[in-house]
């Protein structure tokens, strides 16, 4: 049965009086805590163990940058200026989870990778890698069990590939890569002890290459909602603990395109208990790229301490530029690395006839088949 407008309009106008007292509390709130920005200087005084950089250039915390072009082409001609020679690199991934229309648990995932090297010839780097969860990696496993499996091996597929890069870069002053998503893996604080510590591993390694080898890396998120900057004004200033503000919304009205917000240190529980040598070793810094929020980047601290910080924001500015919003290196790796339906057509199609060659007792349901044989 359809729903019935009026009754959700009906619910609405009861409830009204609930949603106004929320919005008034969340707008008395937040207009504190963007009053407090105005003393966000004091932030070395009260937590200077989070401070990374000077705040003196940082009133009403912002950095501005300055940038104003009169039409696309002068902002492209500044890009070309930053990022020639430069290499970006970006990894993405996919996957075919395990499926109750087959009866052998299997999975597929790839990850694929972009290199723009920034060079008048237009030289540049696309490819992918596959692996393939077998009954054995998935046994005992099924339904959100298996696909969180499939996520993990993925999430490491991808991390070892930005490693691998860093890695053959040691010491590339022109090169930069980038992580789509956090250095600072909260989101694994739902899973199991030993699922944390795979992904926990993972960042480290990934961090530790990063500095031994000198190679930027930039952990990029468009949207996010992460509170570091709010609880540190909250403990800072005494201010009311609003647990929907977050740093993204505090910011962005003060902010034009190209400005951030200053590097201050990371100092999450799960750094400090799972990171070792690296836990106080990530910072993050927000960058106005587009009309909404201002994206938040993570990067190693040894960046700034190596003086390169602006150079590096430089580039990461220049590669949002050319993606029109967006990293165009992360942007490009995503159309790389995705599986469309036809991929998983042909996967299940290549599956069933090696399975009949290797004499194994293949099973697909019949849905499976119908829809084969209507696509086909």
């Amino acid at each position: 049965m359809p729903t019935r407008p009026h009754q959700i309009l009906e619910l609405l106008q009861e409830k009204q009086q609930e949603f106004k007292r929320f919005d008034q509390a969340t707008l008395q709130g937040l207009q504190r805590y963007r009053q407090s920005l105005s003393q966000f200087s004091q932030l070395a005084h009260h937590c200077p163990e989070a401070v990374v950089e000077s705040l003196a250039a940082a009133p009403q915390g912002i950095i501005p940058s300055h940038l104003v072009w009169k039409n696309r082409e002068e902002s492209l001609n500044w890009v070309r200026q930053r990022l020639e020679g430069v290499a970006t690199f970006a990894v993405d991934g996919s996957q075919i989870y395990p499926s109750k229309d087959i009866s052998i648990p299997v999975a597929l995932v790839q990850v694929g990778w972009f290199e723009n090297r920034h060079e008048p010839g237009g030289n540049y780097e696309k490819d992918v890698r596959l692996d393939l969860l077998t009954p054995e990696d998935l046994r005992d496993l099924s339904g959100g069990l298996a696909d969180r499996k499939v996520n993990l091996r993925r999430f490491q597929m991808e991390v070892q590939r930005l490693v691998d890069y860093v890695e053959e870069h040691g010491g590339d002053r022109r090169c930069l890569v980038f992580l789509d998503g956090s250095l600072v893996a909260t989101f694994a604080e739902a899973f199991d002890p030993e699922t944390q510590q795979v992904y926990t591993r993972a960042l480290v390694t990934l961090l530790q290459a990063s500095e031994t080898h000198q190679v930027p890396v930039v952990a990029y998120v468009d949207t996010s909602y992460a509170r570091d900057l709010t609880q540190l004004l909250h403990h800072s200033f005494s201010l009311p603990d609003l647990p929907t503000l977050h740093d993204a919304q505090l910011l962005s009205p003060q902010m034009q395109w190209g400005d951030r917000s200053p590097l201050l240190r990371c100092q999450r529980d799960i750094l400090s208990q799972h990171y070792g040598s690296q836990g106080d070793r990530v910072g993050f810094l927000y960058l106005k790229v587009h009309d909404g929020a201002p994206a938040r980047l993570e990067l190693p601290l040894w960046i700034a301490e190596a003086g390169r910080l602006e150079e590096v924001l430089d580039w990461v500015r220049g590669e949002v530029i050319i993606g029109s919003g967006y990293p165009y290196a992360i942007e490009t790796a995503d159309q790389v690395a995705v599986l469309q339906a036809s991929d998983r057509q042909l996967f299940y199609r290549i599956l069933q006839d090696w399975a009949e060659q290797a004499d194994l007792r293949l099973r697909l349901s019949r849905k499976m088949v119908s829809k084969a044989r209507r696509r086909s």
